[in-house]
């Protein structure tokens, strides 16, 4: 019998600059995807919640997903592929919304390695820079961000545990 853990991010050895991670898989928004974060991140701006508003009030005609919303899903996109063993992310240099998302578009993400840079202080670890971009069905990018991302490497990378390790699971 063979056990499988599936890997979950990358570790410092594992990135190559230049190498581009296509996420999966794509989430459609939907209007109730979009209030629900605007209530939980009390957003109340009409723009994303008010029909009537945003069709007679605003250039689009129509409610926007709120920004930080898109962000968001791109970054968890991301995860399994980049940060998913990460120690920390360190910084999001640059972000920006190129073109608004609306209820019922889907969102696809990509990263794209810029750098790698082995820890000055900590031989255990090391710094990689990524950039993300967000992409709606249409093939249009919607959103991008730049950031860094403390990782282990591999050598150094703590055992996965489980809450349950070292109980009989299969019998």
């Amino acid at each position: 019998m063979t056990s499988h853990e599936r890997p979950f991010g990358r570790y410092y050895e594992d990135f190559e600059v230049g190498d581009i991670y296509k996420h999966w898989p794509g989430k459609t928004i939907t209007e109730a995807d979009d209030h629900l974060f605007c209530m939980i991140t009390m957003n109340h701006h009409p723009l994303h919640t008010n029909e009537w508003f945003a069709q007679n009030e605003t250039v689009h005609g129509r409610n926007v997903v709120v920004g930080n919303l898109v962000y968001s899903l791109v970054l968890g996109m991301s995860v399994p592929d980049v940060s998913g063993a990460a120690i920390a992310n360190l910084e999001v240099e640059t972000l920006q919304h190129s073109k608004p998302s609306f209820h019922g578009d889907t969102i696809y993400a990509e990263t794209r390695v810029l750098d790698k840079r082995e820890s000055s202080s900590r031989p255990d670890r090391g710094v990689v820079t990524v950039e993300t971009k967000g992409i709606n069905q249409r093939g249009e990018e919607v959103c991008y961000f730049k950031r860094r991302v403390m990782v282990w490497k591999r050598e150094a990378v703590p055992a996965r545990k489980r809450p349950y390790d070292g109980e009989q699971i299969w019998a």
